[in-house]
Order: C-alpha cells, then sequence, then structure tokens
C-alpha cells in the first residue's frame, strides 16, 4: 500500500502568513503538521510516499522533508501546476500509485490518534474506497455524506447549501485502483476543479463497494489560526516533559515543558504545557500555557500564552500580554510606547510590529 500527501493549495484562509511558505509547514509544537501526515502513514506500515507540490512552495516542502529517510520513508514528490482539485492531485500521480491501494492524505489535516485502525478497516472489508466521517452540527463547508439506514453510503455532495446529514467528509481517504477511471472521466466543477466528492459519488454509482469509518478521536483541518492553537493544544496537552537546555537565574519551570537543546531560560517563568525550540533564549519574560517557540528566537521582558511563533522571532518589551496568536518567521515585535492593551495578533514572516 502506498501513501499520496497533497501539499499544494494557496492557503488563502491563512494569508498573510502563507504568502511566504506552505500551509502544511505550519508547526504544531515545532512540528510541520505535514510531518504528522508522514508519520501517520509510516505508523499504519505504509513507507513508499508521493508528495504533489506545488510550483510556488513546492521546494520549500523538499527542502524541509527531504527524501524521507528521517521518517522510515521512501518520498517521491510530484508537480501540480496549479490548483486544480483533489481529485486532480490523484489523477497526477497515477504513474506512482500504479495498480496498488493508497491512502489519500490531504497535507494540512490533523489526526491526533493516527490512521492505523481506518487502514486495518479498509484492508480488512476488501473494500474499494473508503472516507473517514467528522459529525459536526454545520458541515456545510465541506464535502458532506448521505448514509441510508444500515449505514451505507449513498450519496456525497460538496459544500452543501442546505443540511443534508451531519456527516463532514475529512481529508484522508483509501482507493484501490478504481479510483484512476473516476478522476479520469469526471469533469471540473463550477469552480474549476476535479472534485474529491464527485470522484467518490462516480464510484458509488458505478457499483463499487465504498466503506465509511466514523472518527471518534480528534481531528482539525488546520487551515485557519483558530485551527492551528487548537490542534497546537492537543499535541501539547500529551506533551511528555523533556527539559536539555538551561535553566538559569530566579527561573521557574511548571507542568509540562519541553526545553530543547541550546535553550536558555532567564529569570523566567515557563508554565506548561509548552514547548521552547532549540537556542531560543526567554529573558524576564512569562511563557504561559499552550505556548509552542521554535528555534532561534528571543522573547524578553513580555509574556505570552496560547500562541505558536515561528523561528528566528523576536519579542521583547511589551508589556500587554500576547495571547491566542500566530507569529511568523523573522518577525520583529517590540514596545513602541502608550499604554497597555489585550494583543491578538496573526503575523506573516519577515513582520516587524512596534506595539504602542
Amino acid at each position: 500500500m502506498k501513501g499520496l500527501i497533497l501539499s499544494g493549495g494557496k492557503g488563502t484562509r491563512l494569508r498573510p502568513f502563507t504568502y511566504t511558505g506552505a500551509k502544511q509547514l505550519v508547526p504544531l509544537a515545532n512540528k510541520p503538521v505535514l510531518f504528522y501526515a508522514i508519520e501517520d502513514l509510516v505508523e499504519a506500515g505504509i513507507s513508499t510516499i508521493g508528495i504533489v507540490i506545488s510550483p510556488e512552495t513546492g521546494d520549500q516542502v523538499k527542502t524541509t522533508v527531504g527524501d524521507g529517510s528521517h521518517f522510515g520513508a521512501q518520498i517521491t514528490y510530484i508537480l501540480q501546476d496549479a490548483p486544480r482539485g483533489i481529485a486532480h492531485g490523484i489523477k497526477i500521480a497515477q504513474d506512482f500509485i500504479g495498480n496498488e491501494p493508497f491512502v489519500l492524505f490531504l497535507g494540512d489535516n490533523f489526526l491526533r490518534e493516527g490512521i492505523v485502525p481506518q487502514v486495518k478497516a479498509f484492508h480488512d472489508g476488501a473494500l474499494n474506497a473508503q472516507i473517514i466521517l467528522y459529525p459536526m452540527d454545520d458541515p456545510s463547508s465541506m464535502g458532506v455524506a448521505v448514509l441510508d439506514g444500515a449505514g451505507r453510503v449513498t450519496r456525497l455532495v460538496e459544500k452543501p447549501k442546505q443540511f443534508i446529514s451531519p456527516y463532514a467528509v475529512i481529508g484522508i481517504y483509501m482507493f484501490d485502483q478504481h479510483v484512476f477511471e473516476a478522476v479520469n472521466s469526471i469533469k471540473p466543477s463550477a469552480r474549476g476543479e476535479l472534485e474529491i466528492t464527485e470522484t467518490i459519488q462516480y464510484l458509488i454509482d458505478h457499483g463499487l463497494k465504498v466503506g465509511a469509518q466514523p472518527l471518534t478521536g480528534w481531528w482539525i483541518d488546520t487551515g485557519k489560526t483558530s485551527d492551528i492553537l487548537e490542534a497546537n493544544r492537543l499535541i501539547l496537552d500529551i506533551l511528555e516533559t523533556r527539559v536539555e537546555g538551561q535553566v538559569t537565574g530566579d527561573s521557574r519551570i511548571e507542568g509540562r515543558v519541553v526545553l530543547e537543546p541550546g535553550a536558555v531560560v532567564i529569570n523566567s517563568t515557563v508554565r506548561g504545557p509548552a514547548i521552547i525550540g532549540a537556542q531560543t533564549r526567554i529573558e524576564n519574560a512569562y511563557i504561559g500555557p499552550y505556548t509552542s517557540i521554535q528555534r532561534d528566537c528571543v522573547v524578553q521582558n513580555c509574556e505570552i500564552e496560547h500562541s505558536v511563533v515561528l523561528e528566528n522571532t523576536h519579542i521583547h518589551d511589551v508589556s500587554s500580554r500576547i495571547a491566542d496568536s500566530l507569529i511568523g518567521r523573522n518577525v520583529e515585535i517590540g514596545r513602541a510606547g502608550g499604554q497597555n492593551k489585550a494583543l491578538k495578533i496573526m503575523l506573516g514572516d519577515y513582520s516587524k510590529v512596534g506595539i504602542l
């Protein structure tokens, strides 16, 4: 069985954050979202993996992920010239997949408990395709599955305008070779894309065996700031303490904290769950729960909690507490004077902000 990860797309819901980087490389607990997808596949026994990349961010993905040996995998990169839909990603991967069954994983999807049970169910059921369903009060922004009384999938609708079912179809699918007949037969939708929902509907309409597995664990599509912060929280919640950096002065480490090699905490409090990246300096600061700070950062004379900070960012002399924020690479945030105010920030790479 092979794996196929889609890592293209423009990440429009995360702009300006994604103008300079792939959304699949946004970190959760200091590890790119894409890495979790690769690790889930390898854990399920799938080590031959193709990653569909875009011209804009493909080189960044290739540089970050490499050849896959770090994960115990062999990775092949497949270039998609433009965002033409999930099914188009399958279509251009036909030569890579061949006649083997495969797992399709959207690279910005995160499952905390992995996909081992779903892969086993696909094998055991001798299915042609399998989708994973996540019950939601309002799944209208996603593909939605309609089930019959026996729990069989009868219909899929992409972003329905009216409520038809509570079952959202999440971005992890399993197929055999019959899916290539489908993607080569369907036509682009009104938005100009080959839709995965139409692909699966084609399989249903042609009498192929399409199964559905309910998801009981945590799943998040990390397409918005709030989703990234929530996924980061879910991972930090199961963090195990590891202190490999240096703690000096009157500093306190409370709760589950990871302090990576070369990190220094000086006269500061770090209250977990939290992770501080390698070579990062925390000085005269408070780092609150559910905060991830990547490598080579400096945080001085300020407070921050429930936030994600990317590498080589400097935050200093800010009197208001920073919270619920996503801060990009090479950002500089410093005090510009004025009265204290609560801050809620989303900053793209190479930003520079003075706080009043």
